[in-house]
């Protein structure tokens, strides 16, 4: 049912977007060929399942892109995270030339990833094609703003399954870059392994969300929330106010909190039109202070405008706790790992600002800070490519945490720091 109202607004508001062979998948399943609608649509998509399903997250991506450009006549770009279309194009910037020649003469070069047997059947499904090789090279030698639209010229909207919290950054890069001048559309809202709504408007730039009722059960706890709380069912909850999430929708999985907190902007019909606001597992606080990610990303975009020339790529936070005895005999603090395009090193000065502005926009981590109890944030620089080798290492298709809980990852992301 949700996959069929997603494909009945799409085709309202972008009559073109379900030609057959017109939409590029980019999404990494591993060991399970599917698309994010949840259902397979074989006349839909110009990019072959197997592709998808690949162990290695770089050498699907990479093939899926591959695929994507052999077809000009594209009118949909998907993708399961934006996250996932934004690694797929960084690719392009760096390996078009490869790309280029792999498509002129039709043949896949041997790749990391890429199994042998796989690598056959994927083969027969190409062929030569100089003329769409040379317009590549033609494009991608002329720079890469608005690629997207110059490489698809037919190309109407871009669709990402999760656009909201973590997968805004990538999002908002893309619109400034690669997917110039083009509309993203958010069509589903899961949570707890579970669909729960789906956005009826394609067209428009807010991402919201209809809740429907009889998909999963959902119970809300009112924010903030108070010493006994109480939730609420789907006809009591009040528009413009935050609610925390509960779900029951699996055999053996009984009013889970998800950790999803959500703001109800309106009502269609009888049913609640939500937004999500903030994930609770991804909150910084080492005493108590709760700094949610979105806060957060407002307080370090403003610190990099004080840092003249940085454009940030990504980033990643940790709690020093997980650090254990390496972090040494010092008060708990955070640790934040950046890549950054347009700066090699920052001045201690300039580190110090993100710091500075968490103490302006957050008074009780200013007032831990002037007590000692919270010790000053350290800040690393991470190489290139850092974040993209982060999300092949968390093993499945998730939105990018801001906040580490795993050692393993920690230790991934600290033998990358050049500063």
């Amino acid at each position: 049912q949700g996959s069929l109202l997603y494909l009945d607004a799409l085709g309202t508001a972008f009559p073109r977007a379900l030609a057959r062979r017109g939409t590029a998948l980019l999404h990494w399943t591993p060991g399970c060929p599917r698309a994010p609608a949840g259902w397979p649509l074989p006349t839909l998509y110009c990019t072959p399942a197997p592709a998808g399903a690949l162990p290695s997250r770089a050498a699907a991506l990479r093939l899926q892109l591959l695929f994507a450009l052999r077809q000009r006549a594209l009118h949909v770009l998907e993708a399961g995270l934006a996250a996932e279309l934004h690694d797929a194009l960084v690719a392009l910037r760096t390996e078009w030339p490869q790309l280029a020649q792999e498509l002129a003469l039709g043949r896949l070069s041997p790749q990391p990833g890429l199994p042998e047997g796989v690598r056959d059947q994927l083969q027969a499904l190409l062929s030569p094609d100089a003329a769409r090789a040379a317009e590549l090279r033609a494009e991608c030698a002329r720079g890469f703003e608005g690629i997207a639209m110059r490489l698809w010229p037919q190309l109407e909207v871009v669709v990402v399954r999760t656009a909201h919290g973590a997968e805004r950054l990538y999002c908002d890069s893309l619109r400034q870059a690669d997917c110039q001048g083009l509309p993203f559309y958010c069509p589903f809202y899961q949570a707890a392994g579970a669909l729960l709504g789906v956005n009826l408007w394609p067209a428009e730039p807010a991402t919201r969300f209809l809740l429907c009722p009889d998909w999963a059960f959902c119970e809300f706890l009112p924010c903030p929330a108070n010493k006994e709380p109480r939730t609420v069912l789907l006809d009591e909850l009040w528009e413009g106010r935050e609610y925390g999430l509960v779900v029951t929708a699996r055999p053996g999985e009984y009013r889970c909190r998800t950790g999803e907190v959500l703001r109800v902007a309106g009502f269609h019909k009888q049913c609640p039109v939500v937004e999500p606001v903030c994930r609770e597992s991804q909150t910084l606080s080492v005493r108590g202070e709760s700094i949610p990610e979105e806060q957060f990303c407002q307080s370090l975009c403003r610190a990099l405008r004080m840092w003249p020339g940085a454009r940030l790529i990504d980033y990643v936070c940790a709690e020093s706790s997980l650090l254990g005895d390496s972090s040494g005999p010092c008060a708990p603090h955070y640790e934040v790992f950046m890549e950054l395009q347009g700066l090699r090193d920052l001045s201690e000065a300039q580190r110090y600002k993100l710091d500075q502005c968490l103490q302006e926009d957050f008074p009780v981590y200013k007032s831990f800070r002037f007590k000692g109890s919270i010790g000053p944030l350290r800040l690393h620089l991470v190489r290139p490519g850092t974040f993209t080798r982060l999300r092949e290492a968390l093993g499945s298709p998730l939105p990018m945490p801001r906040v580490l809980h795993e050692e393993q990852l920690l230790r991934l992301i600290q033998g990358s720091v050049v500063s």
